[in-house]
This record gives C-alpha cells, sequence and structure tokens, in this order.
C-alpha cells in the first residue's frame, strides 16, 4: 500500500511498502509514516517482482522504477497541485473548519500546493485531511511538470536585401579591402544563396574557411 512519509521540515513523499520488517537500519534514521494512504494494496505482488526484475536489468533504483509506473495522481508530495473539483458542487455545511479553510482559498486561488496547505492550516499533517477531501471528491491533483524539452534550432545566415543588388555588393567588397576575411565571408555567403539556398552559420564557416567570431563580426 502507499504510505506518506515525511522528509525535512516541508517535503513529503510518497512511497510503497514493500515488505514489513523489524530490522533496524544503520546508517540513517527511520522516519515515521505520516499517512497510510491505502485501505487495499495498491500494487501487487507480481507488480513488485517486476519491479525488481526492471531495477536489476536497467541498473536502476527499485523506486525509480515506482515513479516511472505509478501514475502521477497516486503520488501524494509535497509539489502536488490542489485543485478545486469543477464537476463537484459542494455543500459547505458539510465541512469542516480545515476543509473550508482549503475549499476557501481555492476559490482565491486556481491551485494550491501541499506545503502551501500547511501554512494555511498552520500544521504539518494535513494529508489526512486532503485525503478525505480527495475521497469526498471535493479535490482534485494535478502533478507540476517541469519542462525539460529544448527544441533544437539552427541557425541561418542571409545576406541583407540591400546587397542582392550587384552593384551595391560590389561597392561592399570594395569597401572590405581591409577585412580579407569578412570579405571572403560575404562573398561565400552571396555565392551560396544563388537559387535561394538556405545557408547555415555551420556551412558558411566550412565554406569560408572563417570562425564563428568573423561572422559575428
Amino acid at each position: 500500500m502507499r504510505v506518506a512519509v515525511p522528509f525535512g521540515k516541508s517535503k513529503i513523499y510518497t512511497g510503497i511498502v514493500h515488505h514489513k520488517h523489524q530490522s533496524p537500519p544503520l546508517n540513517y534514521e527511520v522516519k515515521d509514516i505520516e499517512l497510510i494512504v491505502d485501505e487495499f494494496p495498491t500494487v501487487t505482488t507480481d507488480q513488485l517482482k517486476f519491479w525488481e526484475w526492471i531495477s536489476s536489468y536497467y541498473v536502476c533504483s527499485i523506486g525509480q522504477v515506482m515513479r516511472a509506473a505509478l501514475p502521477k495522481s497516486l503520488m501524494l508530495e509535497s509539489e502536488t497541485i490542489i485543485l478545486k473539483n469543477p464537476d463537484t458542487e459542494i455543500d459547505e455545511d458539510v465541512l469542516d473548519d480545515k476543509q473550508f479553510l482549503i475549499i476557501e482559498a481555492l476559490l482565491h486561488r486556481p491551485a494550491l500546493k501541499v506545503k502551501e496547505v500547511m501554512d494555511i492550516l498552520d500544521r504539518k499533517s494535513v494529508l489526512p485531511i486532503l485525503k478525505s477531501m480527495l475521497e469526498q471528491e471535493w479535490i482534485i491533483l494535478q502533478e507540476e511538470v517541469y519542462s525539460t524539452y529544448k527544441p533544437k534550432t539552427i541557425k541561418y545566415i542571409f545576406l541583407n536585401s540591400r546587397y542582392k543588388d550587384e552593384e551595391h555588393l560590389k561597392n561592399l567588397l570594395d569597401d572590405m579591402t581591409r577585412a580579407p576575411k569578412q570579405r571572403d565571408t560575404v562573398m561565400s555567403l552571396f555565392m551560396l544563396q544563388t537559387g535561394n539556398k538556405l545557408v547555415t552559420s555551420k556551412l558558411l564557416q566550412d565554406r569560408a574557411g572563417v570562425s564563428r567570431a568573423v561572422i559575428k563580426a
């Protein structure tokens, strides 16, 4: 079953109970379980065995396998985003004081983190309250996604439109006699762009035999 365990002053992590034992660890302090999230097992014994095989085969921790295997909505943690359920009408008369404060805060903000709920209620143990509100379908969870995707970009170089005219280009090249590398770069760009060809910065460097600094100049 899933359990929630506090780490530090404000971090909460969800884990799966793999097995129970009476052997205290020697190298670290045991953390108390703040909340047993489930009444019935979330993960079967066969699934745990499969996770162990994945962990061994891909040389990673079984915790990493768990985080990839479990839906994010099952991971109730300090970075979890709490939203008011738009599909549920809430009778405020049935809310206790703590639940009312959470719902009231969600009426003024689009979302809350578990840490913010702790601050609102001025208490560290808020998971049992959130669990009951989830069961009543008053709130829903949304895992915050941190984008790590960066699109690959390619830099293209174009000759300024006023130098597409050969006479203006000739005048420009005549003015660049004291900067031969830059002059060769402009000439190479003009030749490469014949026929509307797209010229990358790398292609121009190779064709003109210059560095990026020359192109930038």
